[in-house]
C-alpha cells in the first residue's frame, strides 16, 4: 500500500512539473510574440537596396542604416520629422550624428527590386557620408511601411458620425470590418451589402480605398451609405480600450469595438 501511495505521489509531482514547464514555455512564447510585435510597431518603415547591399529602418526613436560598405556597416541616427513635398507624396529625412550625415528620400512610386523582382510601393534614395569624407555615397532601393499589427482584427460598428448606432439603423446586423494588416486589405458587412477593399497605411495615416460592395437593394432608412462614405473619408485612426476610432480633420467619424 505504501508503495502504491509513493508511486501516486511521484506521478503527481512529475505531472505538476510538466504542467508548470509547459505553462512557462507558453508564457515565454507569448512574451516573445508580443515583444516582436512591439518592435515592428517601433519600426514603421523599411527599405533595402543592392550592389552594394544596404538597408535602412526608420522608427519612432531611431533610424538605423546598415550596409556592406566599408566604414558604413552600421550607422545609427536619432529619428527626425520629415520634410514633406507640397505637391506629391515625397518625404525627406535629414539625419546626422557625431560621425556621419544622411539624407533619405521616400517617394510613393512603384519600385522593383533589382535582384528579386519584388514590387514595393515606395522608391527610396539615400545619400550618406562619414564626416571625414568630402562626397556622399548615393544609393537607390525600394521600401514599404509596416502596417500597425493592432489593426489586424474584426471590428463591429458602435458609433457613426458622433451617434451610437443600433441594429434598427441597418438591414440585418451592425456593420463590421475585418482588416488584414499583412495584406493591406479589408472585408466585411456595410449594414446591407458585403463590402471589401484596400487600406493605404503610412505612419499616422490610414485610408480605406477601392471600396466595392454587392448590389442588394437596401430598405428605407438604412444607413449603409453614411457608413461607407465615412469609411472612405477616413485619414487617421487611434486604438485603445478595444476600440478603433477613425477620424479625419473634420473630426471623429466611426468607432468600432473589437470582437475577437
Amino acid at each position: 500500500m505504501k508503495k502504491v501511495l509513493s508511486l501516486l505521489l511521484l506521478s503527481s509531482l512529475i505531472i505538476g512539473c510538466k504542467t508548470a514547464a509547459t505553462q512557462s514555455s507558453e508564457t515565454k512564447e507569448t512574451s516573445s510574440t508580443t515583444n516582436s510585435q512591439e518592435d515592428d510597431m517601433a519600426i514603421y518603415f523599411k527599405a533595402t537596396g543592392n550592389e552594394p547591399f544596404w538597408a535602412i529602418t526608420i522608427g519612432q526613436e531611431k533610424t538605423v542604416f546598415t550596409s556592406l560598405i566599408e566604414g558604413k556597416e552600421k550607422l545609427t541616427f536619432s529619428s527626425v520629422d520629415p520634410i514633406k513635398a507640397m505637391d506629391a507624396n515625397v518625404k525627406m529625412y535629414k539625419l546626422s550624428n557625431s560621425t556621419a550625415t544622411a539624407t533619405v528620400t521616400i517617394q510613393q512610386l512603384d519600385c522593383q527590386d533589382s535582384m528579386s523582382g519584388v514590387i514595393s510601393p515606395y522608391k527610396v534614395s539615400v545619400e550618406i557620408k562619414n564626416n571625414s569624407e568630402l562626397e556622399s555615397k548615393k544609393l537607390d532601393g525600394c521600401g514599404k511601411y509596416n502596417t500597425d499589427y493592432r489593426l489586424h482584427d474584426i471590428w463591429v460598428l458602435e458609433e457613426l458620425n458622433g451617434f451610437k448606432v443600433f441594429i434598427t439603423d441597418f438591414q440585418k446586423e451592425l456593420p463590421r470590418i475585418e482588416i488584414n494588416s499583412s495584406e493591406n486589405r479589408f472585408m466585411g458587412f456595410g449594414g446591407c451589402n458585403a463590402i471589401s477593399g484596400s487600406i493605404f497605411y503610412e505612419k499616422d495615416v490610414l485610408r480605406f480605398s477601392k471600396v466595392a460592395s454587392t448590389m442588394m437593394a437596401c430598405g428605407p432608412g438604412n444607413k449603409e451609405d453614411q457608413f461607407t462614405k465615412a469609411l472612405q473619408s477616413t485619414t487617421t485612426y487611434s486604438i485603445g480600450d478595444n476600440r478603433l476610432t477613425l477620424s479625419n480633420p473634420s473630426g471623429k467619424l466611426l468607432v468600432f469595438r473589437k470582437v475577437d
